[in-house]
């Protein structure tokens, strides 16, 4: 190569000597002929200064915002007035340049990207990722990258990729299918994670498995949420779920100590499913803050206010002085969450006033000693069924968070484990049981008894989640070994015999050949980086992301395609008679 380094590698010791540099020309200024460039490559940038009677003069006159150029000149140290710290006190003065090829005029400007509509950014993804912030964060991902790869193989890991083409199973979420040209009317299905196939290595005897798996899940999207994402995804037999949660926090420590220079407190903290929930309205809190929920239940029953005298729960949570307008948006919040509305009180000397204060009248001194409300805060309430109740006073506790910035003078990050999620959940459309996390999932031993009772609503799982910063970034679980106990858990969540063994009978006759215990779990990977780089989104941390819409704007995916390719594997596209018609119904 011609270069003499990365321009964010010039050091002192390249001071006075004659440097060849290639990358993209940032900005250019003519000064009274006299030519300032800025010139970028991934690692930084430097001023190139050009002489008027310099031979390199009329080469750089071409030059233009984009440009990829080759420049060979003297690096030297800028004048003592002009310096700033670090790679800014040195410029290049040009004795030669070259123009390596041209560019159009950019459909925005690249150093006002946060400007930018993302749609825009990402019609031109490109161009977008030419910018400082996202080359920042590929980096970041890319230096993670290696610290998991190190830390994994030092601890024994082997890596093996599993397949992407693989069989349409219940796992959670709606299958990307794909149809078999070799096999008429038949489908594979792209993985929504590599669950069964990493449960079979360690049936196979590879004790210790890792890979970084592209999963894929047709599901409604969000900020944190892609249609195709990366997973670190890792098994290990003979272990317990202690034994999977140290791995882990030895991982993350280290990924964070080789990646951001952040040393993690370890152990982590454990929190219940039940006081997650209980506590902060999510079996995902942000714990960078307080504002716990208090239960006031008891404080109302029987009382004159029926709403909360004959609601199953009554928790309240503290907040600072609001007014109306912001009262009124958080009830809004409350309410697509679930609840039915927001009930407020305003603190006023012992007292309160506003809201539902006419029926507290009575309560009111020990209203003030569990809350410890300061003096014109405002406490909000959420009543009636505990799970409604608790996931809407959560959203509310974010939305105060995001309000007045309560993570402030917190921790920049918090880590922490929630275990002891139920086995099972009720769904009540269906009027069914489902799993909440997979129906590979052991239950705690000690429940097994009341599978098929009145009472599995109780039996624990032997789950757990990594939550960081209020992100769900890794989810796992002890699985079930025991041909016997994979057979309750089917029948628990209604399959039948025959339903079980149409959708996952390879899987249970390899249970049936010497299973060792084992366990796992899988990070979210991108969603991990997100939240390590400062991110909004996970698509400013994916070099090629969909947006909302699960839309590819730059390589126009998903597109049509012509008959001839849906004729060679047996498919015709039906389509609404009046699609416009339809679109407007």
């Amino acid at each position: 190569m011609k270069r003499t380094a990365l321009i964010g590698h010039l050091n002192d010791t390249h001071a006075h000597q004659t440097v060849t540099l290639q990358g993209w020309v940032n900005r250019r200024r003519d000064l009274g002929g006299l030519i300032f460039l800025e010139l970028r490559d991934r690692s930084g940038l430097v001023q190139v200064q050009v002489e008027p009677d310099s031979p390199a003069f009329a080469e750089a006159d071409r030059l233009r915002a984009e440009y990829v150029a080759e420049i060979e000149g003297t690096y030297q140290p800028r004048p003592e007035a002009q310096r700033k710290g670090g790679a800014a006190d040195f410029e290049v003065i040009a004795t030669r340049v070259r123009v390596l090829n041209t560019a159009r005029t950019t459909p925005f400007e690249l150093d006002k990207g946060d400007s930018v509509s993302e749609d825009i950014r990402m019609r031109y993804r490109y161009l977008d990722l030419r910018r400082p912030e996202m080359q920042r964060n590929l980096m970041l991902r890319s230096r993670a990258v290696a610290a998991v790869t190190a830390y994994l193989d030092r601890e024994g890991f082997v890596q093996v990729e599993t397949p992407m083409l693989t069989k349409s199973t219940p796992e959670g979420a709606r299958d990307f299918l794909v149809p078999s040209r070799q096999n008429p009317g038949e489908f594979y299905a792209l993985p929504q994670s590599p669950q069964l196939f990493k449960q079979m290595l360690m049936i196979a005897g590879y004790d210790r498995y890792y890979q970084l798996a592209r999963c894929f899940r047709d599901e409604d999207l969000r900020a944190d949420r892609q249609p195709d994402f990366t997973q670190l995804d890792m098994e290990m037999s003979f272990v317990e779920q202690d034994d999977v949660l140290a791995i882990q926090e030895g991982l993350m420590a280290h990924v964070f100590r080789e990646t951001l220079g952040v040393e993690l407190p370890v152990p982590f903290p454990h929190l219940p499913y039940f006081d997650a929930m209980n506590d902060y309205g999510s079996d995902k809190p942000d714990l960078r803050f307080d504002h716990k929920f208090v239960d006031v239940t008891d404080l109302f029953q029987g009382g004159e206010f029926k709403a909360f005298a004959e609601a199953q729960t009554v928790k309240v949570i503290a907040a600072p002085e609001l007014t109306r307008k912001q009262i009124d948006e958080l009830e809004r919040v409350a309410k697509q969450n679930g609840a039915r509305g927001l009930a407020w009180l305003k603190r006023d000397g012992d007292g309160f006033t506003g809201g539902v204060s006419k029926f507290v009248t009575a309560v009111a001194p020990e209203l003030l000693a569990r809350t410890g409300v300061g003096q014109g805060g405002t406490l909000l309430f959420a009543a009636g069924d505990w799970k409604k109740a608790v996931s809407a006073l959560g959203a509310v506790r974010l939305a105060l968070r995001d309000l007045f910035d309560l993570t402030a003078g917190g921790p920049q990050f918090h880590i922490s484990w929630v275990t002891d999620f139920p086995q099972l959940e009720f769904d009540e459309d269906s009027g069914t049981w489902t799993y909440m996390h997979h129906p590979f999932t052991a239950p705690h031993p000690d429940d097994l008894a009341l599978f098929g009772t009145d009472r599995q609503g109780e039996i624990r799982a032997q789950a757990y989640d990594l939550v960081l910063n209020g992100f769900e970034i890794g989810g796992g679980s002890v699985r079930i070994h025991d041909p016997a106990v994979q057979a309750q858990m089917f029948a628990a969540i209604g399959f039948s015999e025959e339903q079980a063994r149409d959708k996952f009978g390879f899987f249970m006759d390899a249970l049936e050949y010497g299973t060792p215990p084992h366990g796992g779990i899988a990070w979210g990977f991108d969603r991990l980086i997100m939240v390590m780089s400062g991110a909004s989104s996970i698509r400013e941390v994916i070099a090629f992301p969909k947006n909302n819409r699960g839309v590819d704007l730059m390589a126009q995916a998903p597109s049509p395609v012509d008959a001839a390719q849906l004729a060679e594997v047996g498919l015709e596209v039906a389509l609404p008679a009046n699609p416009v018609a339809m679109a407007s119904e």
